[in-house]
């Protein structure tokens, strides 16, 4: 089965480097990477140091059940190129040994089952395994240590 990385699509990463409100109905907020693994989620490249980036609150989700939970991610301070969608896994991923890979069905709701801590270098058929269940329409992954999303999965 082929699989396909999908980064946050550039449509809602120019709204909020614009500044505009996040799901929180904040303002993204600037830093200055320090260089210890700030991973924007529209090139998934880490932030170079000394550049600015943006947190704010992410809702990576079409609705709102008691499983679209929301949290903190990265996006590059300037307007960077989105990765394309790709079967490969996306190169600064490399840089972390574990992620979270969780199973959602059409409704947006958890499929229990599917979530697990999974070494990097496995992700690929972590997710191929996933998909064998005809109930998950997209999966998503996650930071093992923060649990902060990362980019979307979905069947190609």
């Amino acid at each position: 089965m082929s699989i396909i990385f999908k980064a946050l699509p550039t449509k809602t990463v120019r709204r909020l480097q614009a500044g505009l409100p996040d799901s929180n109905a904040q303002e993204p907020a600037a830093r200055i990477s320090d260089g210890s693994g700030v991973p924007c989620r529209h090139c998934l490249e880490n932030v170079k140091k000394g550049a600015t980036f943006i947190e704010f609150g992410h809702r990576p989700f079409e609705t709102v059940n008691p499983y679209t939970e929301t949290g903190p991610i990265f996006l590059c301070g300037d307007a960077c190129e989105r990765l394309e969608d790709s079967g490969e896994l996306p190169p600064a991923m490399k840089a972390s040994p574990q992620f979270i890979v969780r199973g959602y069905t059409g409704d947006e709701r958890i499929r229990y089952g599917t979530g697990k801590v999974v070494p990097t270098a496995d992700i690929v058929a972590a997710c191929e395994q996933i998909f064998e269940d005809t109930d998950v329409a997209f999966i998503h992954i996650r930071s093992a240590t923060n649990n902060c999303f990362y980019c979307r999965v979905e069947r190609a």
